[in-house]
């Protein structure tokens, strides 16, 4: 069967058309879309010129902070065009590519996630292994791994939806182009696809947030044994950042995706959880792993005051 489609566009029914709630939302997701591209980029150039932050967590982080600029830039800019705009279409090919990249990109998140739980497992309950564990080329194994796994989960559904008859409604209740409000307007038998997207996220989610909690269980107790208080504090910092990280990623995800009949659910909700995770999420990371690592803070600080430094030898020299 080839795509039965007759839609060209579909219509993305957004949030409640307000002229002036669309002008105040423009530019808080504006603003909080410069500081997660601004944010997230920081990291990435920071663990890539400051040596003391060319280790495998900062490695792991910089791949995080790397999906996060995808995974927001996958949805954010179309959402930013579409409230200021009386014409919120967008073409049936790009409505599925957004849902690709947005699934590719959070699932390899949930990846990268689960692999910077084991390094840390690997840091504190075998700190004599660490390094001869996790070189290089292992960390990038483990990144690499993590890409392609998260292009592997969702090809499959993306290609189910793709060859869906879209010939009765072109309007998908969401800002993006979401499976679960694209699966409710599709012609045809969607049982399938659906039952695949929860065998996805429940194999994704529940076994990566399994494996991450399992790997805290070791952590914690070997936290608890460190006689020193001093010890255990700064043990418990290296991980306080990533638990605030995991918590809020899944927490959102398990109440959208984590159902047997997302089609048929009320989209409302899920439209507010859905801005926690492409909007605000990716503006909070880079500020949870700064506030909380020193080592990040102290290359920050470096970094700032070296550029001070060069502004005002430049300006000296033009004087």
């Amino acid at each position: 069967m080839g795509n039965q489609s007759t839609v060209a566009d579909f219509i993305l029914l957004g949030f409640p058309p307000i002229w002036e709630m669309n002008i105040t939302l423009f530019i808080v997701v504006l603003l909080l879309y410069i500081l997660s591209i601004a944010g997230n980029g920081l990291i990435i150039v920071m663990v890539r010129v400051d040596r003391r932050l060319q280790k495998p967590m900062y490695f792991f982080l910089s791949n995080l902070s790397f999906l996060e600029m995808w995974y927001t830039t996958a949805v954010v800019p179309k959402m930013l065009a579409n409230l200021l705009s009386a014409k919120t279409t967008i073409c049936f090919y790009c409505c599925m590519a957004q849902s690709y990249f947005h699934f590719l990109f959070g699932i390899t998140e949930f990846y990268i996630l689960t692999v910077m739980s084991f390094d840390r497992y690997l840091a504190i309950c075998q700190p004599l292994r660490y390094t001869s564990i996790m070189t290089t080329s292992v960390c990038l194994q483990l990144a690499l791994t993590a890409w392609f796994g998260g292009f592997c989960t969702i090809i499959l559904q993306t290609v189910l939806v793709v060859r869906l008859p879209f010939c009765h409604s072109n309007i998908v209740n969401h800002y993006y182009c979401d499976i679960g409000p694209m699966l409710k307007i599709a012609g045809g038998d969607t049982h399938l696809i659906e039952a695949l997207g929860f065998l996805i996220a429940v194999a994704v989610i529940l076994t990566s947030l399994l494996l991450t909690m399992v790997s805290y269980v070791f952590i914690i107790s070997t936290i608890l044994r460190i006689p020193s208080t001093s010890g255990q504090q700064k043990a418990f910092s290296t991980c306080a950042s990533h638990l605030i990280v995991v918590s809020i990623l899944y927490g959102a995800v398990l109440f959208i995706y984590l159902r047997p009949s997302a089609a048929h659910s009320s989209f409302s909700l899920n439209k507010a959880i859905s801005v926690l995770n492409t909007v605000i999420t990716p503006v909070l990371n880079p500020f949870i792993y700064t506030i909380r690592n020193n080592e990040v803070k102290e290359a920050l600080w470096k970094a700032l005051g070296r550029k001070l430094i060069l502004g005002v030898l430049g300006n000296h020299e033009l004087c």
